[in-house]
Parts: C-alpha cells; structure tokens; sequence
C-alpha cells in the first residue's frame, strides 16, 4: 500500500513543476485524492458490494470533481492533472503512468449492459484537457490526445490524435512521438503537446516547400531560355513578367505557419 503511495506522489512530482513537496501533493492535489478514493470504491465493486462502491465514488465526486466509475480499472502512477470535470465510465481501463487533464471524458458509445463500452488506454498516455474518447477501442501505449480532440477509432502506439474527428497522426519510425532519439527514454510532455502535432501546420510546410521547388524549376527554365534563344541581347523574346530569380520566400512562410 505505502510503496504504490509512494509511486502516485513521486509521479506527480515527476510531471508538475508546482508541486513542492510530497505532505503539499498528499495533502492539496484532487487528482492524487481521487486515485485513491478510486481504489476504495473499485475493491468494494469487486467485493460484490456494488451500492457501497457507488456511494463512495458518489462521495469522491463531491470532494475532488472527478468522476469514476467504480467499475473502471486504473494503473499505478496515473495522474489526474487539474482533472475538474473529468468522467471515467464503468469499462474504462487507464494503464500505468497515464495523465489526465481536466474535462476529458473516457466514454462510451453502446447501451448494451456486460460489453466493453468505453476505451482502454495503453501505458503513458496523455489525455489532454477537454479530449473526449468514445468507444471500447484501445489507446495504444504512449500515444497523446489533442486538447478538445473527439476521439471514435483506436490509436495506434506512439501516435497523437487532434481534431473533430480526430485525426491520427502516427509516430515516426514506430517511436514514440515523445522520443527525439531511439536510445533516449520517453520525455513526459504536458498537456500532449509537440512541436509535429498540428496536421495543417504539416501540410502548410509541405505546400511551402513544393511552390519553393516549382519556382526554381521555373526559375531555372526561363534562365536556359534566356541563354539558348538568339535574341538574349536584345531582350525582345523574353517576357517583361518572366522570374528570372527565386522571389519565393520560403522561410518567411515557414516563420508564419510555425516549425
């Protein structure tokens, strides 16, 4: 018991910078109060005693603004960040080292009573603030949530979701997006976010590059004409409007739509 106690204060350490101290996380952190209170109300629902187990979710409710099904399975060392408004539905399953933002809902989409309704997140997740997963897929392990993103399809490992629908962004060279070289451990990062998680930014500096490239193609091809046509000298052949150096600024387009 005081060891896994020791795991949720230590990670919490770990991944928030205003925390001071572990009496401060132990004594003024909801998330770290919900965990626990979780546990209470998951080893009664076990038990067979299912109206207690709700009851003391009910009351964990009240005291920290999260909301847990007593049914769902949690890991070691979660952390619910801020976490005010978060729902985490019966068939909810959280793997170890996962962070939850507030306003995030772990839901489901079937009424069907006994089948896995709600999602089932893999290990060190991130659930960005207001996210909202819905479904009993899988999220896979180290994968993030965009803030507000609305996830229905599973996640693949390492990949980050954004947007309404999300959209899935897979991770490169089956790294973890958190993972700058292979030989370095995953680096925690708040609230999901990366410097590669926008899909328009991506596709804005692919279209970027591409108008770079075809305007030195041009560039290029009007400077041959230029030196092959017999009236160089004279200029008479050569369009007034025709781009004889690159004018393309690609890096300042670069600058507006962010590297």
């Amino acid at each position: 018991m005081f060891p896994r106690l020791r795991a949720d204060i230590q990670c919490i350490l770990d991944r928030d910078p205003a925390a001071r101290s572990a009496w401060e996380v132990l004594t003024c952190y909801p998330g770290l109060h919900a965990v626990l209170l979780h546990r209470l109300a998951h080893w009664c629902w076990g038990h067979g005693f299912k109206w207690l187990g709700r009851f003391v979710s009910h009351c964990a409710r009240w005291l920290t603004g999260i909301e847990i099904h007593p049914g769902a399975r949690i890991g070691e060392r979660v952390f619910f960040d801020h976490a005010m408004g978060v729902v985490v539905g019966e068939t909810a399953e959280i793997g170890d080292g996962c962070t939850i933002y507030q306003g995030v809902t772990l839901g489901g989409t079937s009424l069907f009573k006994g089948t896995k309704r709600h999602p089932t997140l893999g290990r060190d997740v991130v659930v960005s603030a207001g996210a909202k997963v819905l479904g009993g897929f899988e999220v896979g392990d180290g994968a993030k949530i965009g803030s507000n993103a609305v996830v229905i399809k599973p996640v693949p490992a390492g990949a980050t979701a954004v947007g309404i629908p999300a959209r899935i962004i897979p991770s490169k060279e089956g790294q973890s997006a958190d993972v700058t070289e292979p030989q370095q451990a995953p680096r925690f990062t708040a609230y999901g976010i990366t410097q590669e998680d926008d899909p328009l930014s991506q596709a804005m500096r692919g279209l970027i590059d591409s108008a770079s490239s075809q305007e030195h193609q041009i560039a290029l091809l009007w400077q041959a004409i230029e030196k092959l046509s017999e009236c160089v000298k004279t200029g008479d052949c050569v369009p007034a409007d025709a781009a004889l150096k690159e004018r393309f600024e690609a890096g300042k387009f670069n600058d507006l739509v962010g590297k």
